[in-house]
């Protein structure tokens, strides 16, 4: 019997009219979060709903369990807390953009006294120009590999002054300001030419450049005019490559969103002094709502401190809450943002090309969901397995002797790594190097929390052979799993067999050929518990070793712990150190120098 709705007249009779956030929550999981103007005005349409029973607002409302409202002071307030919540819960119905990394920036330091350029991916305010961003992070390095070319400013990140210059100079790849070499207006003259070529003006540098080049051949100056026409020919085989899309020397952001049944595919094109730098595209299987809402959502949510706007937004239509939004916006960049729908003139070239883009989201979704049905497919059929698998989790064991055992669980869903499903273990019960054991505990934990949740694998990988195998098959008997959980074992055993697969009830091993797709994701899958496992291992194995060595002696707190591995750097390095190095260390005095210095010496002679 389905579970009775939370949203009814008397809960509505308790939430504020005031604007706010309110959570649609799951049995487990946040499932939606929106905002209002007036809270209970906009909870009381999902509580008249009426609309089809199969449409994606009903089959979300069929599975809240409970909504929380979040009262704020202004409906902006409320615009951001959307956003933060979003961001932290990832609800299933909400637009997710599922693409966390922030794309290269060119970063000037032009606050510096002898300016460089420096690749970054976040943009803080330090007073530096930054350009950007590149999808490409090869078209990126390319750009800078011809800036450094063409104009030699420093690289090195501190300027100290040296007697020699360093190898870059002698390759004449850097002025060497270190070296009291270059006058410092010539050198800021590069890096005007440096920000001019990033603001997309090469055609005005070429002719200032073919200026300079013509009045150094009158003064006989020609090394300086074959300087200047080096830069001619890199910057006009640049501007080659450069498609031009805007007559102005703006920054723009255009965006195409377009529906197919319930999914939506929305492209950005990065518009960078009336040139495009860059696209990023998002697919979104089921978003809840309008497309004036799906795309204020998306626009809310791919903005931040870290990735401004640019001055001006061109849209396919105006999204909800515009003026709110444009508001938001301003406040990230410091500086006015423009919302703008076009409807004639050569903007509608960029909005017909971000379309395209979004349009090709779907063909690029389908192949890839095509790929994986085909791998999915595959594997049913080689490994025998009762269902085709969706979630295909992974178990590994990482210890050193049995000491800061873990367990390491991987997920992968449709193919691809869901980190929302990683999970280590910290292995309580077992001191002693016992995979078996700790495999059997770490599996019991898993699979006994996963029928709480109601959140199981289809798939089961273990790393290791029948032994580890059999483990599984008991806990999945015991707990009534069998029929929900297909398992499996993956192990390298000799060099010429190469790997070895093996399912229950079988009793000789799956030998497949090396090249095998069903084989290599296995693999793929395995190496990534792996990875995982002893990435956070050694973790635990580092911080284990800086802890024995110095809680072990009286007189050193945290605090003073943290000083000394910041002044040292590593606890070897501490007790290599002598009792007056060490009273040099902030917060260490002379006596209390001479008590660490005993005890780390009566703790190395007690070891050896």
């Amino acid at each position: 019997m389905p579970a009775a709705s939370p949203l009814t007249a008397d809960f509505l009779k308790t939430v504020s009219h005031g604007p706010g956030v309110y959570q649609m929550l799951g049995r487990r999981e946040v499932l939606y979060v929106g905002k209002a103007r007036d809270l209970r005005k906009r909870l009381a349409t999902y509580c008249h709903f009426s609309g089809p029973v199969h449409s994606k607002t009903a089959v979300m409302l069929a599975k809240v369990r409970r909504v929380e409202t979040i009262l704020t002071t202004t409906e902006k307030e409320a615009l951001i807390l959307e956003a933060s919540l979003i961001k932290k819960h990832r609800p299933r119905y909400n637009v997710i953009l599922r693409d966390d990394k922030n794309y290269p920036l060119i970063k000037v330091t032009v606050q510096e006294e002898w300016p460089r350029i420096v690749v970054t991916r976040r943009r803080i305010r330090d007073g530096s120009r930054y350009f950007g961003p590149f999808s490409s992070g090869s078209g990126m390095r390319e750009t800078v590999k011809l800036l450094h070319a063409m104009f030699p400013l420093r690289r090195c990140p501190v300027v100290k002054v040296r007697s020699r210059p360093c190898l870059n100079h002698q390759m004449d790849r850097c002025l060497a300001p270190c070296t009291g070499r270059v006058d410092r207006d010539d050198y800021l003259e590069l890096v005007h030419s440096v920000l001019m070529v990033l603001e997309g003006r090469n055609r005005e540098l070429i002719g200032n450049l073919e200026s300079k080049m013509k009045q150094a051949a009158r003064e006989l100056a020609f090394e300086k005019a074959a300087a200047c026409r080096d830069r001619i020919k890199g910057l006009k085989r640049t501007l080659e490559r450069q498609v031009v899309v805007a007559e102005h020397f703006r920054d723009q952001d255009v965006f195409g969103l377009v529906r197919r049944d319930a999914s939506i595919g929305i492209a950005i094109l990065f518009v960078r002094s009336g040139m495009i730098s860059g696209a990023q595209s998002f697919f979104l299987a089921d978003p809840l709502g309008s497309d004036e809402r799906v795309l204020g959502e998306a626009i809310i949510q791919y903005y931040s401190r870290q990735r401004q706007p640019p001055r001006e937004l061109l849209l396919p239509m105006m999204p909800e809450d515009d003026l709110l939004l444009a508001e938001r916006l301003s406040e990230l960049r410091e500086a006015g943002v423009k919302l703008l729908v076009p409807r004639r003139g050569r903007h509608l070239q960029l909005m017909a090309m971000a379309a395209g883009n979004a349009s090709q989201v779907f063909s690029e979704y389908g192949r890839k969901q095509q790929s994986w049905e085909n791998l999915a497919a595959a594997l049913q059929h080689t490994l025998r397995l009762d269902r085709r698998p969706g979630r295909i989790e992974c178990l590994d064991i990482s210890n050193l002797g049995g000491s800061q055992a873990v367990g390491s669980l991987v997920c992968f869903q449709e193919g691809e790594k869901y980190a929302r499903g990683y999970r280590h273990y910290r292995i309580a019960d077992q001191d002693e190097p016992n995979d078996y054991a700790m495999m059997h505990e770490v599996l019991t934990r898993r699979l006994e929390k996963g029928v709480s949740e109601d959140q199981l694998p289809d798939l089961l990988l273990l790393d290791g052979g029948k032994g580890q195998l059999n483990i599984a098959l008991d806990i999945v008997t015991r707990l009534g799993l069998f029929e929900r959980i297909d398992l499996a074992a993956i192990a390298k055993e000799k060099e010429q067999e190469g790997e070895k697969l093996f399912r229950p009830g079988r009793k000789n091993p799956i030998l497949l050929p090396r090249h095998a797709p069903v084989l290599l994701f296995l693999m793929r899958v395995r190496d990534e518990a792996h990875r995982f496992g002893i990435t956070f291992h050694r973790q635990l194995r580092r911080k284990n070793t800086l802890a024995s060595g110095l809680d072990a002696v009286s007189g050193i707190g945290p605090q003073r712990k943290k000083l000394l591995l910041k002044t040292f750097g590593s606890y070897k390095r501490i007790q290599a150190a002598s009792a007056e190095e060490l009273s040099r260390a902030a917060g260490i005095g002379p006596v209390l120098a001479a008590s660490i210095y005993r005890q780390l010496h009566r703790q190395a002679g007690d070891n050896g």
